[in-house]
């Protein structure tokens, strides 16, 4: 177990508070759990879904839900005037002409990442309350990408370059020790259960009757 608890520590200790992403209406099921699956991947720990109703999580995401905390809100108004209350800038991923690159956005703050819709991208609500806009450039014919690649695209580069910058993550002590609980207690409960169902499996190949041999043989 210590060295399991060593190896927590390890990821959690590269784990950032200070990258964060906004899902604004990301109502496609399958782009929802990827976007989760690629933040928790990258050791983002928050993410923010404007949306009118709770999205259901599909399996995509394998239970990545389970390790990032999920924020919601109704409008977009009141998630991103919470987030800049919070010290975040707010960075638009939208086609603007004096967008950023995820290589030259500014990380002097922490970072909070607006994606649109699948079909519409951004609201102009979004664009209004913006600090500025990241694109990610592209070498192809294909100038968009879907929500979801793009989303990984820019947390991977981000992500890396703030710990380079930091020297590592930066969530609390006090977050890292709920995770932490959090994840051991899951595995005991993981680990308990697999000790059962082989329990079980055992009664009952143990109870099973056995083939009459004395039948067979007349």
């Amino acid at each position: 177990m210590k060295e399991r608890e060593k190896k927590i520590d390890r990821m959690l200790n590269n784990r950032l508070q200070s990258l964060t992403l906004v899902a604004e209406s990301t109502y496609l099921r399958h782009n929802l759990s990827a976007i989760l699956r690629s933040a928790e991947s990258f050791g983002v720990q928050d993410i923010h879904l404007v949306a009118d109703r709770k999205n259901k999580i599909s399996g995509a995401s394998k239970g990545s839900e389970k390790w990032v905390e999920m924020h919601f809100y109704k409008n977009t108004k009141q998630c991103l005037e919470k987030l800049k209350k919070e010290g975040f800038s707010i960075w638009v991923a939208d086609l603007h002409p004096d967008a950023k690159t995820p290589d030259t956005l500014p990380i002097d703050r922490p970072v909070a990442l607006v994606m649109g819709t699948e079909l519409t991208g951004v609201s102009q609500e979004a664009r209004e309350l913006a600090d500025g806009f990241v694109i990610i450039p592209m070498q192809g014919v294909t100038q968009s990408l879907n929500v979801s690649v793009a989303s990984a695209c820019l947390l991977y580069r981000l992500s890396t370059r703030i710990r380079e910058k930091q020297g590592g993550g930066d969530l609390s002590k006090q977050r890292k020790d709920r995770f932490k609980s959090m994840l051991l207690a899951r595995e005991k409960q993981q680990k308990e259960s697999r000790r059962r169902r082989k329990e079980l499996a055992k009664q009952e190949k143990m109870h099973q009757s056995p083939t009459d041999d004395g039948d067979r043989s007349l």
